[in-house]
């Protein structure tokens, strides 16, 4: 296993994230995702730990707070060797104040989760989703007391627009706040949307990516192609996120001689890929069955030629759109402007 800075914190975490979306959740909605027992989870947890991963993250919605509780069963006498992460956001009763970014909910919340993962102090807190009912400056002092306080060590976001973390970042650089070290977003071969305005966020703000979904949902698992789909396949039974289907079925047609040379498997490409784009801190894996979780850990030993990247990229990049085509072409490269450079020179 190979490890990664967090952004600009300083902190090590493995290029491979466990993701724990797959826990509890028996008779739920989460079911369908992956309604693991303690038995499993825990089988799942020390198998990830033993091959290096140090970085498990989960949220208080996940199976209504049973993921988090399975995860600190799970953790019992290793909690100091794992940099954990959970989020804050989703409804989690029914009350009006239950839900949102209010410092009301965010309180109670970090109070709920401390409890159930069985931790005095979470690694890494995180915003699920944009809050628009919240002044976002009472958001971020409220995250900022929770550093201050130590329940949390570092704060990051999720799911946000490239405006709206920006904004977070200058009022807290204005306030002398915490800022955002990271977010974890959508992220694959077959949803490269986020190297739109993202990334060069990131890059530029050295903030952190942790990757969600980076299969889309199983659909770059090569469970799925034009002939047909398996119906074991989580996207059988929950068809998110939204992907144009049509260009990832070119996509995983395109994976599919790459991983026969690496003799590797369809998903394990998907995973090399992410993992060789410069801006990603760590990939977030999930797994509902223990031989799913070993074929992800393989992931890391593939190295992609840059033949392989370039096939990849040709076939999954996004189309150009404006204002990036302002970015990109040089200016004597603009229709009309041949003309004019050849009447200046003429000149």
């Amino acid at each position: 296993m190979k490890y990664r800075l967090l952004g600009d914190t300083g902190v090590f975490v493995s290029e491979l994230c466990l993701g724990a979306m797959t826990f509890g959740g028996r008779g739920q909605m989460w079911e369908v995702i992956g309604g693991l027992d303690q038995a499993a989870v825990d089988a799942i947890v020390h198998r990830s730990l033993d091959a290096g991963i140090n970085f498990i993250d989960t949220a208080n919605v996940y199976s209504a707070g049973e993921s988090e509780t399975m995860v600190g069963k799970a953790l019992h006498g290793r909690r100091h060797s794992v940099v954990l992460a959970t989020k804050a956001r989703g409804r989690m009763a029914s009350g009006p104040n239950d839900v949102g970014l209010s410092r009301l909910h965010i309180l109670q919340a970090i109070e709920d989760s401390l409890r159930r993962l069985g931790t005095d102090y979470i690694d890494l807190y995180q915003i699920h989703r944009h809050d628009q009912l919240t002044n976002v400056e009472d958001t971020l002092r409220a995250l900022d007391d929770l550093v201050r306080s130590g329940k949390v060590r570092y704060i990051g976001c999720s799911n946000l627009s490239a405006w709206q973390m920006m904004k977070a970042i200058g009022i807290s650089r204005a306030e002398g706040l915490e800022r955002f070290r990271c977010t974890q977003s959508y992220y694959s071969l077959a949803g490269r949307e986020l190297e739109r305005e993202i990334v060069p966020l990131l890059k530029d703000q050295q903030l952190g990516l942790l990757v969600w979904s980076p299969l889309a949902g199983g659909f770059l698992s090569g469970k799925f192609t034009r002939e047909g789909v398996d119906p074991s396949g989580r996207r059988a039974n929950f068809d998110f996120p939204p992907i144009d289907k049509n260009k990832a079925y070119d996509i995983v047609n395109v994976m599919r001689p790459i991983a026969q040379v690496h003799n590797a498997t369809v998903p394990q490409i998907a995973l090399a890929w992410l993992l060789a784009q410069p801006v990603t801190t760590s990939v977030i894996i999930g797994a509902r069955r223990q031989e799913q979780l070993e074929d992800n850990l393989k992931s890391i030993d593939v190295v992609l030629s840059t033949d392989d990247l370039e096939a990849l990229d040709a076939v999954s990049r996004l189309p150009l759109e404006y204002p990036e085509f302002m970015h990109v072409l040089p200016p004597d490269r603009m229709p009309g402007q041949e003309r004019r450079f050849e009447r200046v020179r003429s000149h």
